[in-house]
């Protein structure tokens, strides 16, 4: 199919699954994944009217971003943080979403001059091949996290496991969405989730049913690569 009608088809499903719950569809926002991606197809996603886009790695979305200089585009960086290429990516992104530990929470606080906002990454299975913090090393790093004033965590971020049953994905999706809520019940400073980032492209739907406000989305909407 194309973009255009995988874009519709998914624009459905997310209304239909928040028939289900009772949620106002304007409350999802679909982040584009550019990843493996030429600058037409890209093209395309824009001119439909998606502003969100998510990048993996920087050498790919420095390509890719001049192109679209000019552009009225949210990048949002999605991949492995790595410590020596924070200040890089401070400078290309408007928002990293997947801050996966205290060390890349100090690196960006030390980093920056105004106060910045981010998500925090979840390894919400705990798997060994993925990064992130734990649920229970999150808990216990809040304390020391609220201090770091020049970073807010207005998010949470997480890859779950790949089930070809998406339904099985669901309760990892529910944990995270607990999370959000026993961060909030906390009032702490500097903390404040108003955003979880999760689902994509084969179990989307199930995420925005758990309460997902991002849904990251590359295959479904671009097409097989």
């Amino acid at each position: 199919m194309a973009i255009s009608e995988n874009f519709e088809l998914i624009q459905n499903n997310i209304e239909k699954a928040c028939q289900r719950v009772k949620r106002d569809p304007r409350q999802v926002q679909i982040l584009a994944v550019c990843k493996d991606q030429g600058p037409e197809k890209i093209r395309q996603v824009l001119d439909l009217g998606i502003r969100l886009l998510g990048e993996n790695k920087t050498q790919e979305a420095e390509l890719h971003m001049q192109y679209f200089i000019g552009s009225k585009i949210d990048w949002h960086f999605i991949g492995k943080l790595q410590k020596n290429k924070i200040n890089k990516i401070l400078g290309m992104f408007h928002f990293i979403e997947s801050v996966d530990g205290v060390k890349s929470l100090e690196h960006i606080h030390k980093r920056v001059d105004d106060p910045i906002e981010v998500f925090i990454e979840v390894n919400i299975a705990e798997e060994k091949s993925k990064s992130g913090f734990t649920i229970e090393g999150l808990k216990k790093a809040i304390p020391y996290i609220s201090n770091l004033n020049k970073v807010t965590v207005s998010g949470l971020m997480a890859i779950p496991p790949y089930f070809e049953d998406a339904e099985k994905v669901r309760p990892y999706f529910s944990r995270l969405r607990e999370l959000q809520n026993t961060i909030n019940g906390m009032t702490i400073p500097n903390l404040k989730i108003s955003h979880l980032s999760m689902g994509m492209s084969h179990d989307y739907e199930m995420a925005v049913e758990e309460g997902a406000t991002i849904v990251r989305i590359g295959t479904a909407l671009f097409g097989r690569r």
